[in-house]
This record gives structure tokens, C-alpha cells and sequence, in this order.
């Protein structure tokens, strides 16, 4: 009975092992994107406010959706 739970063992440490990697490297490139957005919101703040801009308004994001995409 021992042979038979360490077969499972060692038949689903493969998968357990690569699903527990890609979730670290999505998670990584999540918050890597997540933080270069915030460091390019302050930076783009920073600019507009020296040359006198206003800030951007929170709906510029949705500016950028595609025709057709509105329902």
C-alpha cells in the first residue's frame, strides 16, 4: 500500500511543481506591469504638471477603445 500512495505522490509532484511555477511567473508579470504603469502615470503627471497641463482625467483610459466596441 505504501508503493501505491508513493506513486502518487511522485506522478502528481510534476504537475503540482509546473503549476506552481506558472502562477509565480504570472503573478511576476502582473505586478511588473502593474508597477510600470504606476511609474508612468507619475511620470506623465510629473510632465503635464510642468508644462502647465491639467491632469489627465481618469476616463482618458476608455478614449482608446476600439470603434464598434460600445453596446
Amino acid at each position: 500500500m505504501d508503493d501505491y500512495w508513493l506513486a502518487v505522490v511522485w506522478s502528481l509532484l510534476p504537475t503540482v511543481v509546473v503549476s506552481l511555477l506558472f502562477w509565480y511567473v504570472l503573478r511576476s508579470v502582473v505586478r511588473a506591469d502593474r508597477n510600470e504603469r504606476r511609474a508612468y502615470a507619475k511620470i506623465e503627471a510629473e510632465e503635464r504638471a510642468k508644462r502647465g497641463l491639467p491632469p489627465a482625467s481618469a476616463g482618458a483610459a476608455s478614449d482608446t477603445t476600439p470603434a464598434g466596441a460600445e453596446n
